[in-house]
C-alpha cells in the first residue's frame, strides 16, 4: 500500500459536476493525497461517465469506485449512484445502505469514514450544494483532528451546503473554487499537528455504517434514546450531542441532522394536514348528503354539523394556502430569524 500524506474527501449536490471539473483541473497528477468524491445523484446516471468526464479535466487518475478497491495517491475514486462511499484502511467500501439526510450517496457517510481511520490526515471538502449533507461529517472530521474547507458560498451556484457547514462547524477555511486547488496542494504539503487519538463515538458510528444494519444497543453507545421516530422507517431514534453539532440516528442506519429532522417534520405535517384536508370535506359532503335525505330536527341537525364542518376545512385551507411555501407550510424561524414564509 501506497504511504499517503493525506486523504480528501469532497462532498457536493447541485451544481457540483461543473464545480468538481473545476477544482480538479487544479491537483497535479503527483499529488500526495487519494481524492474521494460523493456527488448526489439519481439512482439511473451513469457513474461511468461522470468518472469519465472528470478524467477529462484532470492529471489524477479518475476511478467510479469499486468495493474494496485498493487506495492509492493521485488518484479519485467517485461514489457509485446509489451506493455509498466508505473509507478503510488502504481500500474502499462501497455499500448500499441507509440513506443518511435522504441521501446515497452520502458526504456525511464518507466523512465520517475517513475521520474514523484517516484522522488528522483527512481533508475535508464542502461545494456547492442543496440543503446540508457534509456539514455533520466535516464536524467529525474537525473532531478527528482534521482540516475543514468550504467553498465560499458567495461562489457557489447553490450556497446552502457552504452555508450550513460555515454555521455549524468551525471551518479552516472558505475559498472560491479559483483558489481551492493550491490551497489543498499546500495542505497536503504540511504535516498536520499531533493530536490525541480519534475519538471512540467516531469510530464506532462508522464501524455501524460499515455494517449496514447496527443493532440498539451499539447505538446506545453514542447516543441516547429520545421520543422521536425516524422518517425513513419509523424507528426510534436516537440523539447525539457529541461536538457542537446536534445530530439523530435510528439502529437500522437512517441519520440526520437536527436541521434535516426539522425539515422532514415540517413536510409529514403538511402531508398529514393535507389529508385531514380532504376527509373533512368528504365528511361534510356526506352530512349535507344525509341532510338532504332526511327529514325534519334529524335533517336539521345534519345540516348544522356540515356547516360546522365547513367552517373548520376553510379555516384549515387558509392556513395552508396562506403564502405558505411547500417546503416551509407552517412558516417556521430559520436559522437566522427570519420568516421563510413565502
Amino acid at each position: 500500500m501506497q504511504y499517503l500524506h493525506h486523504v480528501i474527501v469532497i462532498g457536493t449536490s447541485a451544481g457540483g459536476m461543473p464545480a468538481l471539473t473545476q477544482l480538479v483541473a487544479q491537483l497535479p497528477a503527483d499529488l500526495p493525497a487519494a481524492v474521494f468524491v460523493v456527488q448526489h445523484l439519481a439512482p439511473d446516471s451513469s457513474g461511468p461517465h461522470l468518472a469519465s468526464r472528470l478524467a477529462q479535466h484532470t492529471s489524477l487518475q479518475c476511478h467510479l469506485a469499486e468495493d474494496g478497491q485498493h487506495i492509492a495517491k493521485g488518484h479519485l475514486y467517485l461514489a457509485p449512484p446509489d451506493r455509498h462511499l466508505l473509507v478503510k484502511e488502504g481500500h474502499v467500501l462501497v455499500t448500499k445502505g441507509p440513506r443518511e439526510n435522504h441521501y446515497r450517496p452520502a458526504a456525511d457517510a464518507l466523512f465520517r469514514s475517513a475521520a474514523a481511520v484517516y484522522g488528522p490526515l483527512t481533508i475535508g471538502v464542502v461545494l456547492t450544494g442543496m440543503l446540508h449533507d457534509g456539514t455533520a461529517g466535516l464536524e467529525l472530521i474537525k473532531r478527528a483532528g482534521g482540516v475543514a474547507v468550504v467553498q465560499d458560498p458567495h461562489d457557489a451556484e447553490y450556497p446552502s451546503m457552504p452555508v450550513s457547514a460555515l454555521r455549524n462547524v468551525q471551518v479552516d477555511y472558505s475559498a472560491p473554487l479559483s483558489e481551492m486547488g493550491a490551497l489543498l496542494q499546500q495542505l497536503c504539503d504540511t504535516r498536520p499537528l499531533a493530536t490525541g487519538p480519534v475519538p471512540d463515538d467516531i469510530i464506532q458510528e462508522a464501524a455501524i455504517a460499515e455494517r449496514v444494519v447496527g443493532t440498539t444497543q451499539e447505538v446506545r453507545h453514542i447516543g441516547r434514546q429520545v421520543p422521536l421516530t425516524c422518517p425513513d422507517c419509523g424507528g426510534a431514534l436516537w440523539e447525539m450531542k457529541h461536538g457542537n453539532l446536534l445530530r439523530y440516528r435510528c439502529h437500522t442506519g437512517h441519520a440526520f441532522t437536527a436541521d434535516g429532522l426539522l425539515r422532514d417534520t415540517q413536510e409529514s405535517l403538511e402531508e398529514t394536514l393535507w389529508v385531514a384536508l380532504r376527509m373533512m370535506e368528504e365528511r361534510k359532503n356526506l352530512l349535507s348528503s344525509m341532510a338532504m335525505r332526511g327529514e325534519g330536527q334529524w335533517s336539521v341537525q345534519q345540516e348544522e354539523r356540515s356547516e360546522e364542518l365547513k367552517q373548520h376545512i376553510n379555516r384549515l385551507r387558509e392556513f395552508l394556502l396562506n403564502g405558505r411555501s411547500a417546503s416551509n407550510p407552517l412558516g417556521e424561524v430559520d436559522a437566522e430569524g427570519s420568516s421563510q414564509t413565502g
